[in-house]
Formats: structure tokens, C-alpha cells, sequence
């Protein structure tokens, strides 16, 4: 109660998240479509445990990369949005918003030779396997980058409406609820919200971690692996490590109540 206080005294950050709907809010991935799965069995228990009605899921990105199944987690994903698009009698929402990893692989889908190297060094190679594309080396030849990137556009059908390619490259940065801020890495706390700049959002900001906001507002992050979900001083950090921890985790976020977190 005494730090709340000290904190309303200076006009720092609020007592608590106030979003203004329920809000389940999902780390990074990583291509480990199991635990992805596990994570939905949670929910579904949580949701029928406290009778969280329509809620907005969020994934905050990285998808793909590092994990052995990222061909499964953006299928699932995709086929999930899809679907709620179609069904006006869906209970919930989602929302996808693209992380940095997510944003390397279009990158390279549009400049092979360019963003190749960087994109494999950072788990590119692991996506590629899991859409049968073998045997490309993280410092692979111009032609063998080309080839890839051919196959891989075909998978994932870019160009094409409707694509898996076409969904990610629509892909939002930032999703808001209240005074909540969903972004994938950070936000730049010398910014508002709505002024964020693309690279801070996928690639995180330096002052994130140790400057305060002045407005505010809490925000939900993942990008940045921490050994435990955290909520404090304005910053919900969700990224467990899944791909090396088998800890995926959620943050639930319900108007009125304490921040409550979900770890396989």
C-alpha cells in the first residue's frame, strides 16, 4: 500500500492494469506447437474456472524460429483467425501482432541475399526444415538463398490473398485495452503509445527496462526471456523461454483484478 502511495505521489505508473475487457495475452512462441496446445487446454480451464466471458487473446509475437514446429504454430494461428473471422458468433477475439523474427523471415523473403544470413543465424534454418526446405547452412550460397526463398514463398503461398504470407505481412505492431499497451519487445518510454516507432516495438528500446513511464500506461511484452512472469512498474514481461524451457506463458488480464499468469 505505502509504494502505491509513493507512486500516485509522483505520478508514476497506476496502482494496477485496468484493460477494458478481459485480456489473455501470450508470450513468445518459438515453434513449439505443443506447448502451444497445452497453453490452449489451460485457458479453456481457466475460462470455464472463472467464467471469463469474451475475451481478446493476444500473441505477441514470434511465432516461428528456434523451435523444431513452426510450420504447425503458424497454421494454427492462421486457422484460428480465420475462423473467428468467419463466425460473428465466436466468443473472444485475437489479435496476432508480428514480433521481430516474424519480421526477419519476410525480410528475407523479399531480399534473400540481403537478409538471408541474419534471418538463418537466428533460428531461420529450424523454419525452413519445419516446411520441408533441408539443407540450407546458416551461411549458405546466393543460389541456395534464392532456391530457399522460392520454396518457401510457395509455402506459404505469398502473393496469393489469403496466404499465411499475406496474414503475417499484415500483422498489426501494437494492440491497446484501456491502459494496456500489447507490443512484442518494448516501448519507448519517452514516446506516447500511439507515437511508437516500428524497430522499438520489434526490437526492443534501451531506457524500456529502467525508465518509468510518466502516462500511465502498463505495457505487455515478450522478446526479452525471463525465468518468471513478471508484473511491476509499469512492464508485464511474458517471455518464458519456451523454445529452451518448455514454459510457454500467459498473462491474464481482467478488469478489477490482480494480474494473474498461465505456464505450461
Amino acid at each position: 500500500m505505502l509504494e502505491r502511495l509513493r507512486r500516485l505521489f509522483r505520478g508514476g505508473g497506476p496502482a494496477a492494469p485496468a484493460p477494458d475487457r478481459p485480456l489473455y495475452v501470450i508470450g513468445d512462441i518459438h515453434g513449439r506447437a505443443d506447448l502451444l496446445q497445452e497453453l490452449f487446454d489451460l485457458i479453456d480451464a481457466d475460462q470455464q474456472a472463472t467464467g471469463v466471458d469474451q475475451p481478446l487473446a493476444v500473441f505477441l509475437g514470434d511465432y516461428i524460429d528456434r523451435g523444431t514446429d513452426s510450420r504447425r504454430v503458424l497454421q494454427s494461428l492462421h486457422g484460428m483467425a480465420r475462423s473467428l473471422e468467419a463466425d460473428p458468433q465466436a466468443e473472444g477475439e485475437m489479435i496476432c501482432l508480428m514480433g521481430n523474427h516474424e519480421r526477419m523471415m519476410l525480410d528475407f523473403l523479399d531480399a534473400p541475399l540481403e537478409a538471408g544470413a541474419r534471418w538463418l543465424r537466428n533460428g531461420g534454418v529450424l523454419t525452413l526444415d519445419s516446411f520441408g526446405i533441408r539443407g540450407v547452412p546458416e551461411t549458405a550460397p546466393p543460389d541456395v538463398l534464392e532456391a530457399a526463398r522460392d520454396a518457401l514463398a510457395e509455402a506459404l503461398e505469398d502473393g496469393r490473398e489469403g496466404g499465411l504470407a499475406a496474414w503475417l505481412r499484415d500483422m498489426p505492431m501494437i494492440a491497446q485495452s484501456g491502459n494496456v499497451a500489447m507490443v512484442h519487445a518494448a516501448c519507448d518510454p519517452g514516446r506516447p503509445i500511439d507515437a511508437q516507432l516500428p524497430a522499438t516495438l520489434l526490437w526492443g528500446h534501451p531506457e524500456f527496462m529502467v525508465r518509468p513511464r510518466t502516462d500511465g500506461a502498463w505495457v505487455v511484452h515478450g522478446h526479452t526471456v525471463v525465468s518468471t512472469p513478471t508484473a511491476r512498474e509499469g512492464r508485464i514481461a511474458l517471455d518464458t523461454g519456451a523454445f529452451f524451457s518448455d514454459r510457454l506463458t500467459a498473462g491474464i488480464l481482467v478488469p478489477g483484478a490482480e494480474v494473474r499468469f498461465l505456464s505450461t
